[in-house]
């Protein structure tokens, strides 16, 4: 059994690994497993960039480490617009740290300053670091534009921790929250070839990076 370092804080980050690998003989830890309260200085200008520095940093901790880092972009809004997260979804605008609750309200008056419903997408970005190699995988701007979703100003009761912005995403197709169990971002044959073959993708290039 091979025992991984998930690089993150974010235990719905550490689920989607979890549930990603599923089907391998892994076994997970976490930084707060570890007693791990060090960060690195995130300063990629894309996420594949920024999940390398993470699985660099946390090497030094562990044999096997898997990173990731998202960036956030509306759709009607030009990448220089300040009111573009990008890489910064936690700390827009210089802002300090936001926890779950102070994003989400950030969000809602951003996209209610959008016009109460924007079409956004996200880039991900992981890293592998194993025994001392890192390998990287993101895919391209232009395909995960396909997997837009709404961003609304009302949000679902609902909260997923780690994720608060599952609260107001809907898939753009049944119009459903993100955050309500059994909702599918996808909800069409070809949008469902997408995302599995997007799936396949990605656990094929954690099971090569990790030698699994």
């Amino acid at each position: 059994m091979k025992k991984i370092l998930i690089g993150t804080t974010n235990p719905s980050k550490v689920r989607r690994f979890e549930a990603l690998l599923a089907d391998y003989d892994v076994e997970f830890c976490t930084l707060k497993d570890l007693g791990i309260t060090e960060e690195p200085e995130e300063q990629g200008s894309t996420p594949e960039e920024n999940a390398i520095l993470k699985a660099a940093f946390y090497g030094k901790y562990f044999d096997a480490v898997i990173c990731n880092d998202s960036g956030l972009y509306f759709d009607g809004l030009p990448m220089d617009d300040s009111r573009q997260p990008g890489l910064n979804v936690r700390t827009p605008n210089g802002r300090p740290r936001m926890n779950d609750e102070e994003m989400l309200q950030y969000y809602i008056e951003l996209v209610h300053s959008l016009g109460g419903k924007a079409l956004a997408y996200y880039l991900d970005g992981v890293a592998v670091y194993n025994h001392g190699t890192i390998s990287s995988y993101m895919e391209n701007s232009e395909a995960t534009r396909q997997s837009a979703f709404y961003m609304v100003d009302k949000p679902a009761r609902e909260r997923l921790e780690g994720w608060p912005l599952d609260s107001i995403s809907l898939n753009r197709n049944t119009l459903t929250y993100f955050v309500r169990e059994g909702n599918n971002q996808y909800d069409s044959q070809q949008e469902n070839v997408m995302l599995g073959q997007y799936r396949e993708r990605v656990i094929r290039f954690l099971a090569q990076a990790l030698a699994l």
